[in-house]
């Protein structure tokens, strides 16, 4: 068993360590019939209505997610690729109508040989950064649209494109009772940088559906599905499938949103993941 494996195998011993603090902290059974005190039941609507702030892009709250990525059998050796995207979000009021919602995403690979010509290689990936517009005061569709740019700030050839991208990108969901449903969906084109890298034309669609349960608890998916239009045709769409667990949880003062996702892809590209684990831990920073 390699090093990656072991570290797969830690960070995931983590989460289920953390998991099983949260049910700990849960009311004892000799106390569950009690009726709950007044600020309990508002903690727990408070963790529920935090949850729901989690699942929405364009919510009105700072956050830092540090979303950490296994994708196994990646590559000739059918290794693990490692990523871990450094999101932090920071919305702006920009009137009373409408907030700027800024994401900044900053990825730190750990690349298996991908073929005979390329090599390990560990570093900073490109860079991404997205802001969209959206209203302060939605109606039952909330949505918000805006800018994504990519730039090649990768350490190492084979993590970036060595091409400077921007395109569209838009979200739209809905807050239905325990439900909030939805999709992000975003394309790049590249306009400048290496003539000797391939051109890209890259699209993401994020579709997310959340069922939030009691103290906190919720139920996700969010897939994120990839097409690489300079790809041969059999290379294009990576499609995952799958979901996992999320909490919110508080370190002191401070909320934390935990979550495990787990998929497998059913369609990927020539050395590309069969299936994916995804650890985030998300700080909060409510107002």
């Amino acid at each position: 068993m390699n090093e990656k494996s072991l570290f797969a195998i830690a960070a995931l011993a983590v989460s289920a360590y953390l998991s099983a603090a949260c049910f700990a902290q849960e009311t004892p059974p000799d106390k569950a019939e009690e009726a709950p005190t007044a600020a309990a039941a508002s903690s727990e609507s408070s963790d529920t209505e935090l949850a729901k702030k989690t699942q929405n892009p364009v919510a009105d709250l700072i956050s830092v997610p540090l979303q950490n990525n296994f994708n196994f059998n990646v590559g000739q050796g059918n290794d693990m690729q490692y990523v871990l995207n450094i999101q932090p979000v920071i919305p702006l009021s920009l009137t009373p109508e409408w907030n700027l919602i800024t994401r900044t995403i900053i990825p730190v690979i750990d690349q298996p040989a991908l073929g005979p010509q390329v090599g390990d290689e560990c570093g900073v990936g490109d860079i991404q950064f997205s802001a969209f517009l959206s209203p302060a005061k939605p109606g039952e569709w909330i949505w918000g649209v805006g800018p994504v740019m990519l730039f090649p700030t990768a350490s190492e050839d084979v993590l970036g494109t060595e091409k400077w991208s921007a395109g569209p990108s838009a979200v739209a969901l809905r807050m239905d009772g325990h439900w909030v449903y939805g999709a992000l969906v975003q394309h790049v084109w590249s306009y400048a940088g290496d003539s000797d890298r391939d051109y890209v034309s890259q699209t993401l669609i994020q579709p997310f559906v959340n069922y939030n349960l009691k103290h906190g608890w919720y139920l996700t998916s969010v897939p994120i599905i990839t097409a690489n239009w300079n790809a041969d045709s059999s290379d294009i769409w990576t499609i995952p499938v799958g979901g996992g667990v999320g909490k919110i949880i508080r370190l002191g003062k401070l909320p934390v949103n935990l979550q495990t996702q787990a998929f497998y892809n059913t369609v990927s590209p020539d050395g590309g993941a069969d299936w994916s684990v995804r650890f985030q831990i998300q700080l909060l920073f409510p107002k």
